[in-house]
């Protein structure tokens, strides 16, 4: 029955973006039925993750098919920890979409759907083929909901975004197709292990190197800050949890399992994971937009996942997972106050931006939540995070990138007071024209005409700030979650037993 499950996350919003294309073009019927279909992949989630804390691995088989060739859907604790996190941000991206009219398009809906059917895919796939499928099943509608609407400047950034994931999308291919050459195989299971020497290692590389660029990892992070801030608002709020994520996941489940966490790669994975940490602080520094500000951020605090899965022990792995768990609903989160903010200050210069404190105290809530967390400062879940992931280097000896993760931290927190002092709490802006002020897709200047940001853009921003606090001060479960996933990650005979029988 568990296993049959493992079908839901794909099927139930593939059929829903069939049917919402089948309907007529109504707006409040298209955002009920996709609330709703994403509200099933949480639940199915919820109950994949109660069934896999105790280590069990439910899989099931598509498609009938003999061994070796079946499409295999397996979940573990680590897989339905993330698909319970996506499923909860698509829910949120909907209605942050609803509350600035970003899913007035009659396809803005099923684009949504497809793009989360090939997530929920890619996290629960046993198959590698399959994870290149999804990952295209993933991005092929956010190219469609890029370029959906905008003007100049969100046409060149959309070409940016779609050349750079193309390439990596062929990069991956061809390793996969280098591996299965080798091995004769693409089924996790049967590889386990076999990527630690020879020409296997060398695909295994290749693949690897394809989602680093998708997950937007230093020095192949250049697309994202030059795309993601020209995407619709509630695009980019889906786009800041969900695509980088799934390339980070295929990182840290690939590198388990085909490389078996071989120490001798490890220091590349370390040298990558502090160069992602500095560089994108450092270019948050530099920005001067919110959006663009945040874009750089989340290159930054990708390092940190690496850092956990550098040191490839229980302590660094379950930080990692922990870190990445939050992190999702953090930056979504600030990503929504962006779009917030585009609404009530008219535009997301921080030239042109002041006095939102006072007019939106909601508003404020939420980016502070976000804002503080995302810096590591305490009781929230940044804080828990970033402390887990530096404890775990240095009982490791490694205190150069225990310095680093510190140091870059205050580096953020920087960054975000500078958004706080300005935007929140300086003087508000005069009434004027300005060539910055531009709206985020491109355009022709406007004046700014400041409004009220309305209920359903401020409430699903602040909604997932609010676990920021909750898992900093009631930690616990999710730590309990996060352990058994690491072991998960270290002993994967359970796994790999599962997937292959």
């Amino acid at each position: 029955m568990i296993g049959a499950l493992l079908i839901a996350p794909v099927a139930v919003p593939l059929l829903s973006a069939g049917l919402l294309v089948a309907v007529p073009p109504r707006r409040r019927l298209h955002r009920i039925i996709a609330l709703a279909a994403s509200t099933t992949g949480g639940m199915t989630g919820a109950v994949l993750l109660s069934s896999t804390l105790d280590g069990q691995v439910p899989t099931v088989d598509v498609g009938g098919w003999p061994p070796g060739f079946a499409i295999v859907f397996a979940a573990d604790t680590f897989s339905a920890l993330m698909l319970c996190v996506t499923s909860a941000l698509v829910v949120a991206g909907l209605a942050i979409a609803a509350g600035t009219g970003d899913d007035t398009h009659r396809f803005y809906a099923p684009l949504v759907l497809v793009m989360s059917a090939g997530v929920g895919g890619a996290l629960l796939t046993a198959d590698l083929f399959n994870l290149f499928v999804f990952i295209e099943v993933m991005l092929a509608p956010s190219y469609a909901l890029f370029t959906m609407t905008g003007g100049r400047d969100r046409v060149a950034a959309s070409a940016v975004y779609v050349t750079v994931n193309l390439l990596a999308s062929t990069t991956l291919l061809a390793g996969i197709a280098l591996l299965y050459g080798v091995t004769g195989t693409v089924n996790l299971g049967q590889l386990a292990g076999s990527a630690t020497s020879g020409g296997a290692a060398l695909a295994a590389g290749v693949v690897l190197l394809a989602l680093a660029i998708k997950a937007a990892i230093a020095p192949l992070h250049g697309w994202l800050p030059r795309s993601y801030p020209h995407a619709l608002p509630a695009v980019a709020v889906l786009f800041s949890g969900l695509l980088t994520k799934v390339g980070i996941y295929g990182i840290i489940r690939i590198y388990a399992v085909l490389l078996d966490g071989t120490p001798r790669f490890r220091w590349i994975i370390m040298a990558a994971a502090l160069l992602t940490m500095v560089v994108g602080v450092l270019g948050a520094l530099g920005e001067r937009s919110v959006r663009g500000i945040l874009s750089f951020d989340m290159v930054s605090q990708v390092g940190y996942i690496l850092v956990g899965l550098a040191l490839f022990t229980a302590g660094g792995l379950a930080a990692a997972i922990f870190f990445m768990v939050q992190y999702v609903l953090v930056k979504a989160s600030l990503f929504g106050c962006a779009a917030a903010i585009e609404v009530a200050g008219g535009t997301g210069q921080l030239a042109r931006l002041g006095g939102l404190a006072r007019r939106e105290p909601l508003l404020a809530a939420a980016f502070m939540l976000g804002a503080l967390s995302l810096a590591g400062v305490p009781p929230l879940s940044g804080f828990v995070a970033k402390l887990a992931i530096v404890t775990a280097a240095v009982v490791e000896g490694d205190y150069v990138a225990s310095a680093v993760a510190v140091g870059v931290s205050l580096a953020t927190l920087l960054v975000m007071l500078r958004i706080w002092s300005i935007a929140f709490w300086g003087e508000p802006p005069r009434h004027r024209v300005h060539a910055d002020d531009r709206p985020a897709g491109g355009g022709h200047p406007h004046e700014l005409r400041p409004t009220r940001a309305r209920g359903p853009v401020v409430g699903p921003a602040l909604a997932l700030a609010l676990p920021s606090l909750v898992l900093g001060l009631g930690a616990q479960p999710l730590l309990v979650a996060a352990d058994s996933a690491a072991a998960g990650l270290l002993d994967l005979s359970t796994y790999i037993e599962a997937i292959t029988r």
